[in-house]
């Protein structure tokens, strides 16, 4: 009776934490969608900098005031070294998620967003020379057909939207692959991530923001009817998308890596139907079809590094690589607002 207990109070609390990482992700996703769209503040990299700031501060109270989580100790030496490039990657990966957002919708976004485990492989192939199993390589067909379909049937396509998408999954992957060089010996979750790069992209990317966009914003501030109101929301979203870290830290926690994966991909089509619901961007049947079969990918190719994950090695034959790590490692080291693959967040 007991453990049937336990079981039960296992399956509840993973279902609610699944429930409350969708929440919070796809809350992020439409809300950054609606400060471009319906507030008209067109300036990805002042939301972006929103975001590192109010996640530096978030941050900052959670493990040094609140101390909610223990702070891992990193070497001066190493915070430059190991850190710095890390946010890098890690500030281009959002500014190029947050610009992708501005220009296309968050249908045909997260659909490219899917396309990080191809870009994954693709890129230990070429530059880390990592030889992959067969089946690794065939469960991308699914992916790349997806992407392709999604792509030429979108009603809403926009070339430098999409290519903003297609660099932010390079950048997705190179952040994953450097990860496991660069904090090689440092086990970060996803809050001591952002306690430690969030600064980093904050003084990265302010002053491009100021020079790019400073006289654009101050211009929007003077021609906006309600301002004020409208700034509480674009902060509000720098608040929602620290509050994201916590979501991915639970989740990570209550579920099995399988579990995960398959949740990552039904919260994009969760992500999908909201933003539909509420901007009615047009969306045609082979759309639709595309980003389905891309999802189905993304899963498939999830079940299948698993499976291989699990199979013991055969001495004299090469084993598939371990990177990019499985989704429960890579999401803890994507924070913020991708998620998915997080990426992208």
């Amino acid at each position: 009776m007991e453990d049937t207990f336990v079981f039960q109070w296992s399956v509840i609390r993973s279902l609610l934490s699944i429930l409350q990482w969708w929440a919070f992700n796809v809350t992020v996703i439409i809300v950054n969608k609606w400060i471009f769209q319906k507030l008209d503040f067109k300036f990805p990299l002042s939301v972006s900098c929103v975001h590192f700031i109010c996640s530096t501060i978030g941050g900052y109270v959670v493990i040094k005031v609140l101390k909610l989580k223990p702070l891992i100790t990193v070497d001066p030496d190493d915070r430059w070294r190991r850190i710095f490039p890390m946010s890098f990657v890690f500030c281009i990966n959002i500014v190029l998620g947050n610009v992708s957002l501005r220009y296309i919708p968050v249908s045909f976004m997260q659909t490219i967003k899917s396309f990080t485990p191809a870009t994954t492989v693709v890129l230990q192939w070429l530059v880390w020379r990592k030889h992959f199993d067969w089946r690794i390589w065939a469960s991308l067909i699914p992916i790349v057909g997806g992407i392709l379909l999604t792509s030429v049937t979108e009603l809403s396509f926009n070339m430098f939207g999409f290519c903003a998408a297609l660099f932010g999954c390079l950048a997705t992957s190179t952040k994953t692959i450097l990860a496991e060089s660069l904090l090689h010996g440092y086990k970060f979750d996803s809050i001591n991530t952002v306690y430690y790069m969030a600064p980093f992209a904050t003084m990265i990317l302010a002053l491009p923001a100021m020079l790019l966009e400073g006289n654009g914003v101050l211009e929007w501030l003077n021609t906006h009817p309600y301002p004020w109101s409208a700034l509480i929301i674009i902060f509000s979203s720098g608040v929602l998308a620290f509050c994201l870290n916590f979501s991915i830290f639970y989740v990570i926690h209550s579920t099995t890596a399988v579990t995960f994966n398959v949740a990552g991909n039904l919260k994009v089509a969760v992500a999908v139907l909201v933003s539909w619901l509420i901007f009615r961007n047009p969306i045609s049947y082979l759309n639709s079809v595309g980003c389905a079969v891309t999802l189905v990918g993304c899963t498939f190719y999830g079940y299948v590094r698993h499976r291989l994950s699990q199979q013991p090695s055969v001495p004299g034959t090469p084993r598939t690589p371990r990177t990019p790590k499985t989704p429960r490692s890579k999401m803890e080291l994507l924070p913020l607002v991708n998620d998915k693959l997080e990426d992208k967040v």
